[in-house]
């Protein structure tokens, strides 16, 4: 069967760099760090005391404040992330057949916070069951999909990836099947975490995966830098709005870009270490490459997973040099975790937003807080540092990765009619 064309017709995000697009990817491209002290709880017995949280966020601005109370934090971002997109993209029920709609979100962690709240209360208290009837509603990862749904009847295909931090970027791909198979004219689309808590913090310095240079946050998250020590937790969501392309034509639809193709694969090798010689990263950027139907120097810019741990970086640059031999020198590499953090769940999608709009404006976002080469990366390659740098952009690449050795990998490129 002939494949139908998918675009990207719509985009919506609450970032620890702002809480919409356009403020996401002005600090992008500004290079400004979200890393801050935490606030959402007191962290100053914890190893990591700073994160990139979400800023001037009040759901009962955007959520009835009963309604508000039913939702955990990362729904909470996925929904009002949603309202933007499907506002961006000018869907409402004369322009679309409910039936025909869905939604594919991911999620690494989902409730956490509702579920640390709950047990703790549970645990101080005489041995009463008493749990808040919304608990576990409130902390299933598919519910943040669910939920969408319901605000906008969108009665499609609705379910919720779950790959650790490849999870967004699962979900995309998941949407972009469904369409180019004809199952659906559009899909909600993307990814939502918001794990910022004692048990999210606590639990990922325990594995001793996260900077603790609390005397400068700023500058914690150090991609590719020599003195990287671990990555610098975030939150967030980025919803998408991917739409079959005759249907976004059909109704006037402005198109940002398109979806080319997208691969998945797995590590096979340790728990949360990646495979030293980045055979699973590899092995994924082939498969979008070949679903995409593209060459390796098609690429012009690729997003790394890039989250400042001492063996992640390695083994990625390892498997992009490996895929893509000489034209690893002409293309443009960045991570952008290096100013929103590490948004688990939600890193693909956010990734992926950056990709699109590096594509629309010809912009390349930097990898800041580049202090110290590491004799262990090729220097002949760019990884943008510092500084966004202006080129023509038509094939961005997103990689991301999980533990559990989850792979995943989206190329999106300019549309052309």
């Amino acid at each position: 069967m002939e494949l139908k064309r998918v675009v990207i017709t719509g985009m919506g995000a609450l970032t620890p760099l702002g809480n919409t697009i356009d403020t996401y990817w002005d600090g992008l491209i500004n290079g400004v760090s979200g890393a801050a002290p935490i606030t959402m709880f007191d962290a100053s017995k914890f190893k990591t005391k700073f994160a990139c949280e979400v800023k001037n966020f009040d759901p009962i601005a955007f959520l009835d404040r009963k309604e508000a109370r039913k939702v955990d934090r990362f729904a909470q971002f996925a929904i009002v992330a949603s309202d933007q997109a499907m506002a961006d993209a000018g869907l409402n029920k004369e322009n679309t057949n409910p039936d025909r709609c869905g939604v594919v979100l991911g999620s690494g962690i989902g409730g956490l916070i509702t579920f640390q709240n709950e047990v703790s209360d549970f645990a101080k208290g005489d041995g009463t069951p008493r749990f808040n009837p919304f608990f576990i509603p409130k902390m299933i990862l598919d519910i943040a999909a669910g939920q969408i749904s319901m605000r906008h009847n969108l009665r499609g295909p609705n379910f919720a990836a779950v790959s650790a931090c490849a999870s967004s970027t699962n979900a995309m791909i998941e949407a972009y099947n469904l369409l180019r198979l004809g199952k659906a004219d559009i899909i909600v689309t993307g990814g939502s975490e918001a794990v910022i808590s004692e048990a999210g913090v606590g639990g990922f310095n325990a594995m001793k995966a996260m900077s603790e240079r609390n005397d400068d946050p700023a500058t914690a998250s150090r991609p590719y830098d020599k003195d990287r020590d671990g990555f610098v937790m975030g939150e967030g969501s980025g919803i998408l709005i991917f739409e079959e392309l005759e249907h976004a034509k059909a109704r006037g639809a402005k198109i940002y870009c398109e979806v080319a193709g997208g691969g998945a694969t797995a590590d096979a090798y340790h728990l949360t270490a990646p495979h030293p010689e980045g055979l699973g990263a590899k092995n994924v950027m082939f498969a979008a490459l070949d679903d995409a139907g593209m060459k390796p120097t098609d690429i012009d810019y690729i997003n790394t997973h890039g989250t400042a741990t001492p063996l992640g970086d390695i083994a990625e640059v390892k498997a992009i040099v490996d895929v893509f031999g000489e034209h690893s020198y002409n293309m443009n590499i960045s991570a952008t975790k290096s100013m929103t953090g590490h948004c688990l769940g939600a890193a693909g999608v956010l990734e992926a937003i950056a990709c699109i709009k590096s594509v629309i404006h010809n912009i390349v976002p930097p990898t800041i807080n580049h202090f110290t080469d590491d004799p262990d990366l090729d220097p002949k390659l760019n990884f943008t540092f510092n500084k966004a740098q202006e080129r023509t952009v038509n094939v961005a690449l997103s990689n991301t990765f999980g533990f559990g050795g989850h792979n995943a990998c989206m190329i999106v490129k300019k549309y052309t009619a």
